[in-house]
């Protein structure tokens, strides 16, 4: 086992350490081999220096290693998420978007969690809708092969991440463990459509996913928010580009941040979240799902279509009621 005095002193230097050495320090973790005050170090050296790609990478590799897995019987699917933490308190853009997706016909596996910055995470609306988390394989693959779509209640898989909860939440400042939801789907999905709060993290996850190796669009708003927003000019970074896109070239409005809003609780979420699906939301609301979705097909297609095409095939997901149907159908078996 990796000695911990030996890796705080590299730490206390500047060193950055290797994957292999983070992927050792991750299983240690959950062999509980180290303190509590060893790990605590850990965590806040890294943090005040900031994590490296490789680094990140390690622990990536020791959560998935230790996991539980989710062979998925589809050949090509995408996840949609978010970093959080950009203290917006959007209503479910990301989970919205994905049954969009699924409903253009296209296959998604979402990731997801509880709500930590925000009125609703994407299980919190998931749940509201009386759907059981489940980590059987079996109702899995039905679920993505039957509707298109299948729910990954985090929880379930990063065991993980239970040994390190008690820290993260005594400390007062968020730790490398913030940045590893997103790349830690047990599906192993070979697409991801990913909004960052920041350009560095933007720079950052563009490095890990050209080493993970997937098909993938980074989007962040530069105003902040951690999605396509429309409420000014936004950034994508996929394999095939990297641009700034207004809102008005894509025939799209400028939207308010009070638009944007989740309300005061899960309820309220959980009904936005409705209202779009069901085509009778705030214009606002539906294009900016609209746009989240479209910029996550382009990634499923490959780049193969122009972000004109996946706008008008969101946009006939929402208004065809296809999406609806997808929920629906999604509801029926996982309740």
């Amino acid at each position: 086992m990796i000695k911990m005095k030996q890796i705080l002193d590299r730490i206390l230097c500047g060193e950055q350490l290797t994957r292999e050495e983070t992927r050792e320090i991750l299983i240690g973790i959950t062999q509980e081999a180290y303190p509590t005050e060893q790990i605590t170090a850990l965590l806040t050296g890294i943090q005040m220096r900031g994590i490296s790609v490789d680094e990140l990478l390690g622990l990536r590799d020791g959560i998935l290693e230790t996991g539980v897995p989710v062979p998925l019987d589809a050949d090509r699917y995408i996840d949609v998420v978010g970093t959080g933490g950009d203290r917006k308190n959007t209503f479910n853009i990301s989970t919205t978007s994905c049954f969009v997706i699924a409903g253009a016909g296209y296959k998604v596996a979402k990731h997801g969690n509880y709500a930590s910055t925000s009125t609703s995470g994407a299980s919190n609306v998931i749940a509201q809708h009386g759907i059981r988390f489940s980590s059987d394989i079996d109702s899995l693959n039905r679920s993505i092969n039957e509707c298109g779509i299948v729910y990954l209640h985090a929880q379930l898989f990063a065991r993980a991440m239970k040994y390190v909860g008690p820290i993260r939440k005594a400390l007062p400042f968020p730790t490398c463990f913030n940045l590893l939801g997103p790349i830690v789907n047990p599906s192993r999905p070979a697409c991801q459509l990913l909004g960052v709060a920041t350009l560095d993290q933007m720079r950052l996850y563009n490095s890990v996913y050209q080493k993970i190796g997937i098909d993938y669009g980074i989007v962040h708003s530069i105003d902040g928010y951690d999605e396509i927003s429309l409420t000014g000019d936004f950034k994508v970074q996929t394999n095939n580009y990297e641009r700034v896109f207004s809102p008005a070239e894509l025939g799209l409005h400028i939207a308010r941040p009070e638009e944007l809003q989740a309300g005061a609780d899960e309820h309220q979420a959980a009904a936005i979240f409705d209202s779009v699906l069901e085509n009778r939301c705030l214009p606002a609301q539906q294009e900016i799902v609209i746009a989240n979705a479209a910029f996550g097909i382009q990634v499923l297609e490959g780049g193969q279509k122009s972000i004109e095409e996946c706008l008008a095939i969101a946009r006939e997901s929402i208004e065809s009621g296809s999406a609806l149907r997808t929920f629906k159908k999604f509801v029926a078996l996982n309740s």
